[in-house]
């Protein structure tokens, strides 16, 4: 949805009609996750996409008919050895698209409040019914329970069909907004957990993810640059005011100047944080890593040769750190890629960063047999794959 976020935005204000298809399920390999958006306008004009090109054309002409009044459906594309390279997915997997239409202004301006809440990058969930004993289409808004900030009193607006349904899926979707989890929930008519009535897509928009690079050095500017690309929220930390410049860093969204462990002691980090310490200064290092290790951070990666990290792992030792905490630094950082330049070696920390996530081998896909894209979620677990059919 961020990518074409201002697209959409644009749409909502203009009062253009438009269609929407969302990937909500996804089995086996797919070039697209949960969540991936593709609009189709009343002019015609795309943007977006739910495949990278296997199926839009056929997703094209549901959303022209579900914008001309046919009602949400959900649509299934898969391949077999007929329809490989007609309307099918050549990559071997299957996904499910909802297709529904934002064709009044009331639809429209219940979006623009969401797509509005994305931008500020405030939390957000978005809860569809897909099939079941509700009615498909049939949406709800989750935020967070006890907020300070903008739309409090419009906490959950739209409605599932029934209280008891609405009251279920607003706390799951909850638990997933605080994970940063997407995919389908199943219930009962009413809300009933272990029942597969009602089957729901719980899309979230958490804020983007944060990277935190520490050294001002020209390897930190071109990590910055990448972690930008990826998109992170990026913050370069550095003691020195000469080198912790905006001017500097200029795609970093904020430079701080302040020593290093000092900020990390006072900055927000959750489990979806990276950390890249390119310091390679004991210093530095060693009282920023100390700090860091203590952080939920899902990544830590540090700079240095093999010497400069095994005399950083005597001093962590020494200053009280214990195996089971060092194991969970990746020094020295990145992979090997045979990079040289700042820029290449952002490449290797970004591919580890990357690799880390989604638990890649970090081998040469064409040594490899099987799927190309990974199932599930971060690190495998599943979140971003969950089946439309219940299981």
């Amino acid at each position: 949805m961020r990518d074409i976020l201002p697209d959409l935005r644009a749409r909502c204000s203009d009062g253009v009609p438009f269609a929407l298809a969302t990937v909500v399920a996804v089995h086996g390999s797919a070039p697209r996750d949960p969540g991936a958006v593709l609009a189709v306008d009343a002019a015609g004009a795309v943007v977006g996409s739910v495949s990278g090109g296997c199926v839009e054309g056929d997703v094209y002409e549901v959303a022209r008919e579900v914008l001309a009044g046919a009602g949400p459906r959900v649509v299934s594309y898969g391949i077999s050895d007929d329809e490989a390279f007609g309307v099918g997915l050549t990559c071997g997997g299957t996904i499910e698209v909802l297709v529904r239409a934002y064709a009044t202004a009331a639809e429209r301006e219940d979006l623009a409040a969401v797509l509005d809440l994305i931008a500020a990058d405030l939390p957000v969930a978005e809860a569809t019914v897909l099939s079941g004993a509700a009615e498909t289409g049939a949406r709800l808004v989750v935020r967070p329970a006890l907020t300070s900030d903008i739309h409090d009193s419009h906490d959950t607006p739209g409605t599932l069909g029934s209280e008891g349904l609405d009251a279920a899926v607003t706390d799951d979707a909850r638990g997933l907004l605080a994970q940063g989890h997407t995919g389908i929930q199943w219930y009962g008519a009413h809300g009933q957990r272990r029942m597969q009535e009602v089957a729901v897509f719980v899309r979230t928009y958490a804020p983007p993810p944060r990277m935190l690079v520490f050294g001002a050095i020209d390897h930190a500017a071109a990590t910055a640059r990448i972690g930008s690309f990826l998109g992170y929220r990026v913050t370069v930390c550095d003691a020195r005011p000469a080198f912790a410049t905006q001017e500097r860093f200029p795609t970093a969204d904020e430079v701080v100047r302040a020593w290093p462990h000092a900020y990390l002691e006072s900055t927000e980090v959750d489990a979806r944080t990276v950390i890249c310490v390119l310091t390679h200064d004991p210093k530095f290092d060693v009282p920023l890593l100390v700090a860091a290790l203590r952080t939920p951070a899902v990544y830590i990666g540090v700079m240095g040769s093999r010497r400069t990290h095994r005399d950083r792992l005597a001093r962590l030792r020494a200053a009280g750190v214990d195996e089971a905490h060092l194991a969970r630094l990746a020094s020295p950082v990145g992979l090997d890629l045979g990079a040289r330049t700042p820029e290449e070696t952002a490449v290797s920390i970004a591919a580890e960063i990357i690799q880390h996530r989604w638990g890649g081998t970090g081998r040469p896909l064409g040594e490899l047999s099987g799927a190309i894209h990974h199932p599930g979620g971060p690190t495998g677990r599943g979140d971003q794959g969950t089946a439309f059919a219940p299981s």
